[in-house]
């Protein structure tokens, strides 16, 4: 059976990162945007990151420019704007496409895995996937779901 740890991601710097490397940890994956309205979302983010990391989560973040383009053009504007303005020390990997033909591996497994509300595509920023400690999507939720929302949710698959 596939999981999430059967994948490579692309760090900022361009080389890969195997997802094995978290293996036995809970994880939040989300597709980012800096400049879009739910970019506040990574202050609840990082919240969760930082009460529940010693317990094993990790929050994966992947820049997204596909909805109006509400990315920086350089990885390193990006990396930049989440530490200054949120604080943001989990993971921040390379910009990824979640739709489309070019759609990340990761991206195209995540949602076979869970669909969204009457579609398959991920439909704006900050859509998250909740992942048990066994590689296993156990839920998706909506850009709108403030990471708050989720934490009972994170407490589950601690």
């Amino acid at each position: 059976m596939t999981t999430v740890y059967d994948f490579e991601v692309r760090k900022t710097n361009g080389d890969l990162k195997s997802l094995k490397d978290y293996e036995g940890k809970p994880l939040i994956i989300v597709n980012t945007a800096s400049k879009c309205g739910l970019t506040p979302q990574f202050k609840g983010l990082q919240e969760l990151y930082e009460k529940y990391k010693d317990n094993g989560l990790e929050i994966l973040g992947f820049p997204c420019d596909q909805f109006q383009n509400q990315e920086f053009a350089h990885i390193e504007e990006t990396i930049e704007f989440c530490q200054t303005n949120y604080g943001v020390s989990f993971p921040i990997f390379a910009k990824v496409d979640v739709n489309g033909a070019h759609a990340d591996p990761l991206f195209i497994f995540l949602k076979e895995q869970k669909k969204g509300f009457l579609m398959k595509n991920i439909k704006w920023n900050f859509t998250k996937f909740l992942v048990d400690r066994n590689g296993i999507v156990v839920e998706r939720y909506a850009p709108t779901t403030d990471p708050a929302k989720i934490e009972a949710d994170v407490q589950k698959v601690l």
